[in-house]
């Protein structure tokens, strides 16, 4: 299946999963743009399930508006599990929902490192409380790695919420 196809279908099945549960949910997305929340607002009827959601590309706005802090940031760097923990946590708190998806990758083509290369991506997710982290180096180009993350975004917060 296409990627494009996945992610529709995907955030359509969340976003069911969602309405039935009860649940609400944000995201805290950096190198996929705010990808994941257009894909879960492409689907009609979704403010039963989401109210914000937030793009933190810089590392100011992800102290700003999600709350990471500025040691996490030094220390880890934006692109580590310690950065999506707190993104997540962030965005939970500040949208008041049961579940945030947080992202924060090297999309490319530019920006990699030995420790970090292009295609690394940090997914976080918050569900009431519980943290859940994943790594993931993607091959392709910048769209293909955010498409893939967003694709995998969707799929860990399916298998969360069906566990």
């Amino acid at each position: 299946m296409e990627l494009q196809q996945q992610v529709s279908t995907l955030a359509s099945k969340l976003g069911a999963i969602l309405a039935d549960k009860r649940l609400t949910i944000t995201t805290a997305e950096s190198c996929t743009g705010g990808g994941v929340s257009y894909a879960l607002t492409d689907t009609s009827g979704s403010s039963r399930y989401i109210d914000r959601c937030f793009v933190t590309y810089s590392n100011e706005a992800k102290q700003v508006l999600l709350g990471v802090t500025e040691s996490t940031l030094q220390e880890h760097g934006a692109v580590s599990e310690q950065t999506v923990l707190e993104m997540c946590a962030g965005a939970a708190k500040a949208a008041n929902a049961d579940l945030a998806i947080a992202i924060s990758g090297v999309a490319g083509p530019t920006g990699g490192s030995d420790e970090k290369p292009v295609g690394t991506v940090w997914f976080g997710l918050f569900l009431s409380g519980n943290q859940h982290t994943y790594h993931c180096v993607f091959t392709g180009n910048r769209a293909e790695v955010r498409e893939q993350a967003i694709v995998f975004s969707l799929e860990k917060s399916i298998e969360l919420l069906n566990s």
